[in-house]
């Protein structure tokens, strides 16, 4: 059975949260795209910006290390916790995932930084 991807509510996002089927070694922002959940990835998943910033409730352990590059930029995002993570950088892994979005995401892009 493929890992799941249980999204928790957000208010823009998916007010009702989702149960999402998630695939091995997909990141969580395209699970999370192919799926009509919208989250922003300002810099086209390159690990440019902290716009895709997420924070996993469970599973945290099961995705690969974050890179130094990765570790970086999750010092500027909004709301950091011990398990945040990039979304585009975090590969599912054989886990079921919890995954809350946070209600703000610093957009460098938009904002003119």
């Amino acid at each position: 059975m493929p890992p799941q991807l249980v999204v928790l509510p957000h208010p823009e996002l998916c007010p009702d949260g989702a149960v999402l089927e998630a695939q091995k070694g997909v990141s969580i922002c395209d699970t999370l795209l192919e799926n009509g959940i919208e989250i922003d990835h300002a810099c086209e998943k390159s690990c440019a910006c902290t716009t895709c910033h997420v924070i996993l409730r469970d599973g945290y352990d099961s995705l690969s290390e974050a890179t130094e590059a990765e570790d970086d930029l999750l010092d500027k995002a909004w709301g950091l916790e011990p398990t945040s993570r990039l979304s585009c950088q975090a590969l599912v892994g054989s886990s079921d995932l919890i995954v809350e979005i946070p209600r703000y995401s610093i957009n460098m892009v938009k904002e003119g930084h």
